[in-house]
């Protein structure tokens, strides 16, 4: 669940959220055989609730994947998924991140925080802003693979993206691009 099918700004972000999309989905069937939980059945539902009612006590791919699977009342989309400003959302959508975050082995300290919070916007690009949906998307890639740009790094990205126009923020595919679209400001 979690991503839906969309035109993806490079093929390896595609390939990161196809590949973490299907980390998810192994989660919640882990989890549902853990709980004796069906795929599609009241009890699968019912695991559904008691994992958005308690994310602290799931890891956020096992959150991700219940919220997937609950419809919001407010609007009928997927819990946490809907338009900013739907109060069920919101809120399902913050409590998201009361999940458990274990660094998967071989990568940095604070690597699966940056791959959840860069999933999580590219997975609902329509509750942030565009220029945060850019800088998300060009690094999920590069943090799926285990890297994590230093905090200067980061800065160094977020102002290149606040120095592109808005055409730019929605095409530019690659850091490499982004790089090679704001020398123009450094020359």
């Amino acid at each position: 669940m979690g991503s839906t099918r969309r035109r993806w700004r490079s093929r390896e972000l595609a390939e990161a959220m196809e590949l973490i999309g299907a980390e998810v989905e192994r989660a919640w069937s882990r989890v549902c055989a853990v709980w004796g939980a069906e795929p599609g059945s009241p009890e699968e539902q019912d695991l559904a609730r008691l994992v958005a009612e308690g994310p602290d006590q799931f890891e956020w791919r096992v959150v991700d994947a219940a919220l997937a699977r609950l419809t919001c009342e407010g609007c009928g989309e997927s819990l946490g998924s809907g338009e900013r400003g739907c109060v069920p959302c919101d809120l399902a959508d913050g409590f998201r991140y009361a999940a458990r975050e274990v660094d998967r082995p071989g990568v940095p300290p604070g690597n699966e925080h940056a791959v959840r919070v860069a999933w999580s916007v590219a997975s609902r690009p329509h509750r942030v802003q565009p220029r945060a949906v850019c800088g998300m998307e060009l690094g999920l890639p590069l943090l799926h693979a285990g890297g994590l740009p230093t905090r200067e790094q980061a800065h160094g990205y977020r102002h290149m993206i606040d120095q592109l126009t808005g055409a730019e923020v929605e095409r530019v595919a690659s850091l490499e691009e982004l790089e090679a679209l704001t020398a123009r400001y450094r020359d």
